[in-house]
This record gives C-alpha cells, sequence and structure tokens, in this order.
C-alpha cells in the first residue's frame, strides 16, 4: 500500500468561487451571499486546476496526476512547511507563490484559461492598464514570423490590437506601404488589422508572397508587428525517370537515393514496395535522415521486393511515390535456404566474405555541424560492413547529455534536444563488428539566434516621475539593437529633452504627458531578429481597484494562502491590509505582505478565518476592497486500499473510507494506472470501495483512490496482482543445426505473477498432415531453450507453449522451417490385422506411418502374406494406402501376414509375422437334443449336444436361443409374441433362460452364431411356466371425503400370472410415532373398492394392498391416508359443541337478539310515519308479491336497486342494491298508473334529517327492516 500525500494545492491558494452567489446559502434556499468569489488567480497554484464550479468529478481532474512526484512528501503539512518561495518583480496587481509539489493537471474550460493568461500577465511583470483609460496601443496578436499558406485556401494574416481610443491599422509589404484599397480581392477585418486575401473569384496566391508588416495607430502612439514572411506551400511532382536494375554482389554496401522534390515545407519520407508494403528496416536496412536508404550489406532476400521512396506533403495530404528501384543480387549460393537466416555464421555459409566496417555517411573520418540554440542537434553515422557494424557514440571530454540525448534508427542517429551552449564540442561514432572498428569526429557548433534577457515591459508614470525601458538580448553572434518610436527610428523622431539613450537603456526624466509614445526595439543577428513593443504612458490617476468586491475565499487548514487585491493607480499607491477592522496593519509573524501587495498566511489556522479589507493610497486618494476568509478541514483517507494478489475469476474489494470537511461535496473516484477507471459491469463502485468481479489480467495495475472535494483531495494508491496464465513465448530461434537435431532458444513471456512451471514444444509438418501441430517434448519453466531430436525427411516448424498453475499461454509464433534429409524406414507400421469381409476374401489392413516415422518420400508398403503351416511362396504387392484386399481364399483359412514400409532411401526392417483369417460363411448345423426343463414360473435350463467345428464354417462366437410367448393360460388375455433372444458366448452346452412370464405357453429355437451370422434353426420346443404370484395392483387410490370414511379404489394387476384368489388388505392406524393394532382383510379377487369406517379422527391410516394367487401374494403397494385437520381445533370442536355450558349460552344470546328485536319495533311504530295508500284504495298488481298482506319494506333512496341488477353469487343483494319493488320512497315522489290507468298512491316514509344524514345507506337486510317486513 502506497499513500499519495498530494493533498490540495488549490487549499493553498484557495478555492475561488464563481463570482454568483455562495454555493452553500443557494443550495440551503437562503438569499445569495454578498460575498463574493473573483480571484481568478487563485484557481491555479503551481499548475493546479482545482475549481468547484468546473470540477464534473475527481476522475476527470486527476487523470493525469503526477503520482511519483507527489510521493516524495510524506504529509501535506510537512510539505507546505517547506515549500521554498520565489520572489518575483514587483508588479501592480499581483500576487507571489511559493513552490508547491506537482499535482494533476486537469484541463480546465476555456474561461479559466483566459484567466490563467491574464494571471501570468501579472506574475511576469506586465502592467495592465484599465481599458477605460485612454492608452497607447498594444499588439495582441499576430501571425507567425514564417508564415506558410495552404494555395487551395484563402490566405489570413492576422493582426489584432488593444488601446484606447481604438487603434488604426495599415499595412506594408516589402517595407512600401500596401495600399489595400486598390486590390479587390484583399480586405480588412472589422475593429481588426487582419488581412483577408480571397481567391475565390480567382488569381495566383504565388503573386502575394513577400514580408508584411502591420501598424496599430491612435493619437498615443504607433505599435508595429514582427515582419511576416508569406510563403506558399509547394508539392511539386517527382521527375519522370526510367530506373534500370540495380546489380550489387551479395554482402557488398547500397544506397538508393531518394531525391525527393523540394517541397515548401519540406515532405516527409518513407519507403514502400510497389505493393504498398512498407519496407522492414533494422541495423542492417534503414533510412537515412535525408531520405536515402542504405544497405550495411546486401543479402539474397533483398531482392525479393522492389523499392519506392515515397514524400507526403504536409498541407496538400498527398503522397507521390518514386519509380521503384529493382534489386538483381549476385550470389555464390544461388538457394535462399530459410534454414541459413538463423544460422550462427550465415555470412560465411552463404560464402560472403567478411569486411572491416566503413561509413556510407557522412563520408570520411571527419566533419562539422552548426546548429541553433533551442533547436534540436541530429547527428547521424550509417557504416556498411559485414558481419553488420554496430554503432556507438562519445562525446569527447565529456558524457552525452542523458537528460536530452537520445538514440534513433538502430543507434545510426544521436538526437539532442534543446541544444544550448553547452553542447558544443567534439562528438564521435564508432562502427564495430568482429572484424575491426572504425570511427568518425563530428565537430558541433552551436550558434544563437536573439534572445531575451529583459524584454523591455510598458512603462506607466505619473507626471515628474523618473522611468527606464531596457532591452537586452544576447545570441551567437552578438545580435545588434535598434530603438524606434512610433515605428520610426529613434534618430529621426524630434528631440525630446526628457529622453536619454544609452546603447540598450532609454531614461527617461521628469516625464511629462507629452512624452507618451510606443517604442520599438529590434535586436537582430545573422540567424535572426527579436521585435519588442514598449509604451510609456503619463498618467494622474487615484487608487482604484481591479477586481470585484467582497470575494470569498475558502482554504484548508495548516495549507498556507494568499490574499490579493489587484489595484491601479498613478503615483504607484501603497497597500496595507487589516483583520476584522482593527487597526493594525497586518505583517510579520504569519503574515508577510510583498511589495505587490499580495498578503500571504504562511500557515492557516482556525482563528485566521476573517474578513481582510486591503487599502490602497497614493496622493490622489484611496480605494479600498474586502475578502472574507474561510478555513475547512482537511480531506483525509483514513483507511486506505491494500495491495492484493488474486487468481483470476475472483472478486476482489478495494477499501476506501474518508473523512472531510461537512461543508464540502466530497467526490470519490477511481484512477487506474493513473487513468480515469472505467465502472464496466464487472465493477461496483461504493462510496467508501470499489469491488472487482470476475478478475481478469486486464484488471491488473495500480487502482488510486481519490477522495476530492473542492479545495482538495487525497491520494491512497494499492496495486492489484492478478495471478494468469502466462503470456505467449517469443522469437523462436533455431540454431546448431544437424542432421538428426536442432537447438530451439525462446524468449518466455510474461509470467502474469504465477510461475512458469512447464513448456511443452510443439512441431508441425507440411507433407502429411500440414497445419496440425503434434506434441514433441516438454521442458521444466527453468529453460529457454532445448536441443529437439529429429527425424528424417520432415519440414519441421515449431511453436512453444508455456504452463503455469492458471493454465496454459497461447502458442507462440511459429519458428522459420528446417526441413532434414531423408533416410530409410527404422520402423514398419503397427496394429497389422487380416479379416474377411465376404466369405472368399481377406482384409489386410493396418495403421498408416506419420510424417516422423516416414523418413523419405514416396512412402509405400510390401505387403506380404501366405497360408500358414503350408511352406507356400510369399504372394507380395505394394501398396500406397492402408489396405490390400486378398481375393478367392478359402473359407476361414489361417494366413500369415507381413507388412514392410518402404521410401525412396530403401526399405524398413524385416517385419514380424501376424496371423490373419480369411472370411466366414454361415455355419451349416443347428443345435440337436435341444432339452428343456422348467426351473420355477420364470426361468427354465436348457441343454444341447456341440456342433461339429468343420460346420461351424468361422469362429463359433455363441449359440443362441430364441424363443416367444405364444399365449397366456387365463382366458381372453391378450399377450404379445415379440420373438426375444437368449446368448450363451463360447462354446458352451447348457443355459438358463429367465424373466420368463408365469403360467404362459411358450416355443424355443436354438442356432449356432460366428461372425457372419446365425446358423440353420433346431427343432421348435415347446413348454409352458407354472402358476406366479400376480403384480401389484394399479392406481392404489385413497380419498377421505370426511372425517368418519375413507374410501379405497384399486384397479387389477397388470399381470395376473394365474388364477386370482383374491386381495389381502392390511392397515394401521399411527399417530406421529405412536402405531396401532393393524387390521388385515380379506377381499374377493373381482372387488376394486373399500371403505374404512374411522375409529379414530386425529390419526392417518397407512394402507397397503396386495392380489393373490393359488402361488401367493404378489408384490404390494402401499398408500397413507391425506393428514387430519389440526388436532386442537378438532378437540376443541369436539368437546365445546358437546358441552352444556355452551348451549345455554347459545340460548341466551338468541333470546336477547330477540327482544332487542321487539323493542326497536315497538320504537320504530310510536315515531314513525306508516306507508299508506293515498288518494285511491286500489288493490295491488300482481308484480308487487309483497303488497299482498298489506306490508312493506323500508330501505333508503340510495339502496334503491338499479335496473338490470344482480344478486351475489351467494344469494344475497349486494349492498348497492334494494328488494324493493316500489317507487322510492321520500318528499315527493313520480306516481305510477295500474294497467287500467287508475292511480297509485305514492308511499312515504319521513326520517329525521340527521338520521338521514348519518347513515346514508341502510342495509335491507337490517333487523328492524325484516321486522317492518313481518308486521
Amino acid at each position: 500500500m502506497r499513500r499519495l500525500a498530494a493533498r490540495g494545492a488549490a487549499g493553498e491558494a484557495g478555492e475561488v468561487a464563481a463570482p454568483a452567489a455562495d454555493s452553500s446559502d443557494s443550495a440551503q434556499g437562503r438569499s445569495p451571499s454578498p460575498w463574493r468569489l473573483i480571484d481568478l488567480c487563485a484557481i491555479w497554484d503551481a499548475g493546479v486546476y482545482l475549481p468547484s464550479a468546473a470540477r464534473n468529478g475527481a476522475s476527470s481532474g486527476v487523470a493525469r496526476r503526477r503520482l511519483n512526484e507527489a510521493e516524495k512528501l510524506s504529509s501535506v503539512r510537512e510539505a507546505q512547511l517547506k515549500r521554498l518561495e520565489v520572489t518575483r518583480p514587483r508588479v501592480l496587481g499581483s500576487r507571489e507563490r511559493g513552490r508547491v509539489p506537482r499535482m494533476a493537471r486537469q484541463p480546465p474550460p476555456p474561461w479559466v484559461h483566459a484567466a490563467f493568461l491574464l494571471c501570468l500577465l501579472s506574475l511576469g511583470g506586465a502592467i495592465e492598464i484599465p481599458m477605460d483609460l485612454t492608452q497607447p496601443p498594444t499588439i495582441t496578436k499576430q501571425s507567425v514570423k514564417d508564415h506558410i499558406v495552404d494555395p487551395r485556401d484563402n490566405i489570413l494574416i492576422e493582426c489584432e490590437a488593444k488601446g484606447n481610443p481604438a487603434p488604426s491599422f495599415h499595412w506594408t509589404r516589402n517595407s512600401r506601404f500596401f495600399n489595400i484599397a486598390k486590390d479587390p480581392r484583399v480586405s480588412m477585418r472589422r475593429r481588426s488589422g487582419t488581412l483577408v486575401i480571397d481567391f475565390r473569384s480567382g488569381g495566383r496566391p504565388e503573386e502575394y508572397e513577400g514580408e508584411y508588416q502591420c501598424f496599430a495607430r491612435n493619437k498615443f502612439g504607433t505599435a508595429l508587428s514582427n515582419r511576416i514572411r508569406l510563403q506558399v506551400s509547394k508539392s511539386p511532382l517527382w521527375p519522370k525517370e526510367n530506373l534500370d536494375p540495380v546489380v550489387v554482389q551479395e554482402g557488398a554496401p547500397l544506397t538508393l537515393q531518394c531525391n525527393p522534390p523540394p517541397g515548401l515545407p519540406s515532405p516527409v519520407i518513407f519507403w514502400m514496395s510497389s505493393s504498398m508494403e512498407p519496407i522492414t528496416q533494422d541495423k542492417r536496412v534503414s533510412q537515412g535522415h535525408n531520405g536515402d536508404l542504405y544497405f550495411s550489406n546486401v543479402m539474397l532476400q533483398d531482392m525479393q521486393t522492389d523499392y519506392s521512396c515515397n514524400a507526403r506533403f504536409h498541407f496538400t495530404h498527398t503522397i507521390q511515390q518514386k519509380n521503384p528501384f529493382t534489386l538483381k543480387v549476385l550470389t555464390n549460393h544461388p538457394y535462399n535456404d530459410s534454414s541459413l537466416r538463423n544460422h550462427p555464421d550465415m555470412y560465411s555459409a552463404r560464402g560472403v566474405a567478411e569486411r572491416t566496417p566503413s561509413f556510407m555517411y557522412p563520408q570520411g573520418t571527419a566533419s562539422s555541424q552548426m546548429v541553433l540554440r533551442g533547436m534540436d542537434l541530429l547527428l547521424e553515422c550509417i557504416a556498411s560492413g559485414v558481419p553488420t557494424p554496430d554503432i556507438a557514440w562519445y562525446k569527447k571530454g565529456g558524457d552525452l547529455p542523458s537528460d536530452k540525448a537520445k538514440f534513433e534508427n538502430f543507434n545510426k542517429a544521436l538526437r539532442i534536444t534543446n541544444v544550448s551552449e553547452e553542447d558544443s564540442g567534439e562528438y564521435f561514432c564508432l562502427a564495430s563488428n568482429k572484424m575491426g572498428s572504425i570511427r568518425h569526429t563530428i565537430s558541433v557548433r552551436v550558434k544563437a539566434a536573439p534572445y531575451w534577457l529583459d524584454e523591455p515591459k510598458n512603462l506607466i508614470l505619473a507626471p515628474g516621475e523618473d522611468g527606464r525601458l531596457v532591452c537586452r538580448a544576447n545570441g551567437n553572434p552578438k545580435p545588434t539593437v535598434q530603438w524606434m518610436v512610433n515605428g520610426e527610428p529613434l534618430q529621426s523622431a524630434p528631440p525630446n529633452p526628457n529622453r536619454e539613450v544609452a546603447g540598450d537603456t532609454i531614461i527617461f526624466r521628469d516625464t511629462q504627458i507629452s512624452s507618451r509614445a510606443v517604442y520599438q526595439c529590434n535586436t537582430s543577428n545573422e540567424h535572426g531578429y527579436l521585435l519588442a513593443n514598449a509604451f510609456v504612458s503619463v498618467l494622474d490617476v487615484p487608487p482604484r481597484m481591479l477586481s470585484p468586491r467582497n470575494q470569498l475565499i475558502r482554504v484548508i487548514l495548516y495549507n498556507r494562502t494568499r490574499l490579493d487585491c489587484p489595484f491601479f493607480g498613478s503615483p504607484i499607491p501603497t497597500l496595507r491590509w487589516f483583520k476584522n477592522g482593527q487597526g493594525s496593519n497586518l505583517d510579520g509573524g504569519n503574515y508577510h505582505v510583498y511589495e505587490n501587495g499580495s498578503l500571504e498566511i504562511k500557515m492557516i489556522r482556525k482563528e485566521d478565518q476573517g474578513i481582510y479589507t486591503c487599502v490602497a493610497t497614493n496622493i490622489l486618494g484611496k480605494a479600498e476592497n474586502q475578502v472574507r476568509l474561510e478555513v475547512k478541514d482537511p480531506t483525509r483517507i483514513y483507511r486506505m486500499p491494500e495491495d492484493q494478489v488474486a487468481k483470476r475469476g475472483t472478486t476482489v474489494q478495494l477499501e476506501c473510507r474518508v473523512k472531510h470537511d461537512p461543508s464540502l461535496k466530497l467526490t470519490v473516484s477511481w484512477l487506474k494506472d493513473d487513468e480515469p477507471l472505467y465502472i464496466g459491469n464487472r465493477m461496483k463502485k461504493e462510496d467508501d470501495s470499489l469491488t472487482i468481479f470476475g478478475v481478469a489480467e486486464r484488471d491488473q495495475g495500480s487502482y488510486t483512490c481519490v477522495a476530492s472535494t473542492e479545495l482538495d483531495q487525497d491520494l491512497a494508491k494499492a496495486y492489484l496482482t492478478v495471478l494468469g496464465r502466462p503470456d505467449r513465448p517469443r522469437d523462436l530461434e533455431l540454431t546448431d543445426l544437424a542432421e538428426r537435431s536442432v537447438r530451439l532458444t525462446w524468449i518466455p513471456g510474461d509470467a502474469n505473477n504465477s510461475p512458469i512451471t512447464d513448456y511443452v514444444v510443439q512441431f508441425e509438418e507440411d507433407q502429411f498432415q500440414p497445419g496440425v501441430w503434434h506434441d514433441h517434448s516438454k521442458y521444466p519453466g527453468s529453460v529457454n531453450s532445448a536441443v529437439l531430436r529429429l527425424s528424417p525427411y520432415v519440414n519441421y516448424q515449431f511453436r512453444v507453449i508455456a504452463i503455469n498453475e492458471v493454465g496454459s499461454s497461447h502458442p507462440s509464433l511459429p519458428s522459420e522451417r528446417y526441413r532434414t534429409s531423408g533416410a530409410p524406414p527404422e520402423s514398419n507400421p503397427g496394429d497389422v490385422k487380416g479379416e474377411g469381409t465376404r466369405k472368399n476374401n481377406m482384409e489386410i489392413t493396418w495403421t498408416p506411418m506419420n510424417a516422423t516415422s516416414a523418413f523419405g518420400p514416396n512412402l509405400r508398403y510390401i505387403v506380404k502374406w501366405r497360408r500358414r503351416e503350408t511352406r507356400e511362396a510369399w504372394n507380395n504387392v505394394t501398396v500406397w494406402g492402408s489396405r490390400y484386399v486378398v481375393g478367392q481364399t478359402p473359407v476361414y483359412v489361417p494366413y500369415e501376414i507381413r507388412v514392410q514400409a518402404e521410401n525412396d532411401f530403401g526399405k524398413g526392417p524385416e517385419p514380424e509375422s501376424v496371423i490373419g483369417y480369411s472370411g466366414e460363411d454361415y455355419p451349416r448345423a443347428a443345435p440337436t437334443e435341444v432339452k428343456v426343463r422348467v426351473m420355477n414360473s420364470t426361468a427354465i435350463s436348457l441343454q444341447w449336444n456341440r456342433v461339429y467345428s468343420d460346420t461351424v464354417q468361422g469362429q463359433l462366437r455363441e449359440y443362441r436361443a430364441y424363443y416367444w410367448r405364444e399365449s397366456s393360460l387365463l382366458k381372453n388375455l391378450w399377450v404379445s409374441q415379440k420373438r426375444q433372444q437368449a446368448s450363451f458366448p463360447g462354446d458352451r452346452l447348457r443355459g438358463v433362460v429367465s424373466r420368463l412370464f408365469p403360467y404362459s405357453n411358450y416355443k424355443l429355437e436354438m442356432v449356432v452364431v460366428n461372425g457372419r451370422g446365425d446358423g440353420p434353426r433346431s427343432e421348435t420346443k415347446e413348454f409352458t411356466t407354472p402358476e406366479g404370484v400376480p403384480s401389484a395392483p394399479r392406481r392404489f387410490r385413497v380419498r377421505q371425503p370426511n372425517l368418519e370414511t375413507i374410501n379405497l379404489e384399486w384397479d387389477h394387476p397388470e399381470h395376473p400370472n394365474g388364477i386370482m384368489i383374491g386381495y389381502t388388505l392390511k392397515y394401521v392406524a399411527f399417530n406421529g410415532t405412536k402405531v396401532g393394532k393393524q387390521i388385515v382383510e380379506n377381499l374377493s379377487p373381482n372387488q376394486t373398492k373399500f371403505t374404512v369406517q374411522r375409529t379414530d379422527p386425529v390419526s392417518r391410516y397407512r394402507f397397503t394392498l396386495s392380489a393373490r394367487t393359488q402361488v401367493g401374494s404378489g408384490e404390494a403397494v402401499t398408500e397413507e391416508s391425506p393428514a387430519p385437520p389440526n388436532e386442537a381445533y378438532t378437540n376443541n370442536q369436539a368437546d365445546i359443541a358437546t358441552q352444556g355450558w355452551f348451549i345455554g349460552l347459545m340460548c341466551a344470546i338468541a333470546l336477547l337478539v330477540l327482544i332487542l328485536l321487539i323493542v326497536c319495533f315497538i320504537k320504530r311504530s310510536r315515531g314513525g310515519k306508516y306507508p299508506v295508500r293515498e288518494k285511491k284504495d286500489v288493490p295491488l298488481g300482481p308484480e308487487d308479491p309483497k303488497e299482498e298482506d298489506g306490508s312493506f319494506d323500508y330501505s333508503d333512496e340510495d339502496n334503491k336497486p338499479l335496473q338490470g341488477s344482480q344478486t351475489s353469487l351467494d344469494g344475497t343483494i349486494k349492498q348497492q342494491e334494494s328488494d324493493d319493488s316500489l317507487v322510492d320512497y321520500g318528499e315527493g315522489g313520480e306516481g305510477q298508473f295500474n294497467e287500467d290507468g287508475s292511480f297509485i298512491g305514492q308511499y312515504t316514509v319521513k326520517k329525521d334529517k340527521e338520521e338521514t344524514e348519518g347513515n346514508e345507506s341502510s342495509e335491507a337486510t337490517s333487523p328492524v327492516n325484516a321486522i317492518y317486513s313481518l308486521a
């Protein structure tokens, strides 16, 4: 486990929130805080970007974290205390910063880049005048000095400037005024000096090549751009040429020249074949920096392809191809035998003379080279020789600069980056092989274009103040300095008594408003120039604050921070700091005020929290601003992930538990190998852990837990080691080539954390089984070289597989092929057999020999045979396959057989004889004297006489009995007459046939069987099996319709096996471990049902049923009765229902209910209205059956059923329905007419308003309604 103490550099500088309201206030619904966070420079501290507003997750912010540097710090506090302070030149409104450790460089959004650039300007000494004040022009953007453009696009030459008032622009071309208005293709962008040259209407871009310079002017001065050299990109065509084949002796050096057409910029050169295959380069064949292709020595395989030089042009994105070179290599060894490529002495094996090295580039023994300071120095040495020389580099009188030097092109080139004067001197390259060595010395001179020592800066003075502009540069040769003012040479400018020029310095004394101007310093030598603009501005400005008011800065406890107070004024104001309105100036102790006014707090404590006020004062007035400082607790990982070792496929959990300031939002993310970890389906990320399911080899690596807040972060790192299968071995090489052996060497692959235990060497040959790999040998995991025993005449190709405890690697890439010479076979084919496929032939077969036993071309087999013990002459035939059929043979005769291998180099050893037999014929005789004896109801014994051997006509396999069931002794019982068989292997005279059906008639026949088949059938024998016991009754079922009875049902047995005389039923009651007395019932043979009366309602019953014949009872079947209801519940029911007190209680309840109904009826009779017939006494219609006795049911209006309403499933009416057939009764209602037209009166019953409102729906089946219906 490694803990990384790389905590919030943002905590040192403090976090600066966006200028909006405080996030904590907004989150809690309060009004925005008046404290705004505005110091954009505080976003960056030693290059660390950690703003809360731009953080979308810690993974994006720490993807490129420099963990190795952060690990050097033991703790945050110690790191902060040991940081060095760096004092920068005094700059108005800037801050001073100390050094902090490098941390994550998270890509910030564009607005932060802009803020950072402004901050850099302030830190670097550039003075920024607020844009609302008058000021001379300043160039803000311009094109590069060497401006190369694409001829297919419009030309754009940039020039932008700022000033107050806004500057105007004009251009010169080749030092002459460029009149834009006269050229319709040229225009200038609005409010900018950028030139646009449009070719959409025609024109040649080349006509506008030249040197351009931009002038930005207002009434206070003129600023100049660099002299911009405009060039149009060129990609000329390759000249047509016919190249003759290049003839070269094998082993000689060769240079194929490219000579690309000159382009602007220079093209990129690469070599390919005409079929667009890249040319393989190594230390023997490589491309030089000039584009030529160098062969240190030519080999025969080099003419297998052609060579074409290609040039890729950057702007046009085109590739031009030169006509290809064709090589013709003259050699003393015309065969390109692949086996010689890895020969330890390849050149002598091919008859190539060895040579000492000589230089192909550069020529001779010494040369010189000039390089400009800051550029890359490229030294190159390419040598020829046999064998190919090795190149080594040295510097005379010292070592190569290890931090800047690197080797390229197989050590043939030395590159030194960012050259300085110390890199000048003598370098030499040493080319050596076993024949000798040679060296070349290169004298390097470092020159320098002008570079700044002190670049002039803008000068802001108050009236009457003194100042100076300094322009100091260096170079080789020493550059000259020329001063200009407003674009004109200083010598031709009007005289100024307040100005004095002293070489590279202009001194101003007692400056006045009229001294405002823009000065240019041009320093140049033969290698280049530098041009700088610096204005002199004379202003009388009272102090002003340049940052928004009331900024909020949050910092981490114990960190260091600086509070900035950007300001401006002329004369230069003085700045003082106060805390919480106290009158004493903050300076000394834990506080330090820099010259630029920034306040540094060396170590933040809780008591440092508060409001800080900065006051800027000059003779014209004063200005002040306030900063609120909040101190937060640091983020700490208190339980860190630990290093783990896991097997592939297991589950791993990495813990990461964090403590942080509760007012800050915590984000926990994970990195793998310092890159953001993608959480896939196999991973689960929780707040305090990361779980990986089914660990695979790709999961191995370092895992970093990043706990981040808006202000700081903490990192903890652990390494996960996955035990996986080894990587494949590589770089197989064949050496020590011999007739019957070769040494195979390989480079082991990565063991993936589990040691390699074995190597398996496999081979493949291309003659018998091309593409099929066979195991050759196995070796311990500690070796990487082995001598392999080889067979003659095999074109071998090898590969190696590594094995460890986890599994096997993928096979290595195959080695080169190696063919051994031929020889006669040393063995003969195996598994030789002779068998007849027909009665008059014999087929001889064998296992063919493989590639490693063939030993030569045209492998064939000499097949010999003769009858055994006859001393006949051998018959022989040559066969190319693996079988031969001998015809016209007697039936089943033994033969001696021999099969011998032969190839073009000779015959194999004399083979051993093998006995084979010709084909068999069907037996001619059947067994005689077959006797059958019945053993029991299901088995019989057989006995027969042996047949004569000459009638078998083959090898006796077995005697076989065929038998079938003819009928059953039971009437009307269908039986299957399918034939069955019983085999008696070998030469036997008796046997037993079992598994017969009892009480049946059978027939039986016997045959003799050999390899050809069955012989003739014997005489048919008949026998009868005696009566047996029946099979089990079928479908035995136990049902319990109630607690008193149990019903049993069953079907007759499938096989009665005799005359059934009845059934035996046995049953017994049981309750848990208690078992009652067994009861036996003998039932009639035709009975299939039985009922048992339960004597115990709690116990279960176990029934056993079997059928009987005269022989005895057959197989029984057993079933159990269903489980009874709960025993307690059953007992309670039985007991309570028979108790006297329970009967009395029920009678009392019934009496009380009756009394209650009578009382309710009397109360209703006295206080309610009864239904009466109004209007007319009309008899009730037949559709009202309830009116026959003059009574009516009361029902609420809400309970009246709808038409078509249905009753519920149990016969009762649903709650919303009613049995009333009358119209709803109440206050008002419609009458009905009878069939004769008479009016039926309206029946109403008034209810109390409270009762109606309190019970909107009364049930039709209530006791009150029932009494009314009875009245």
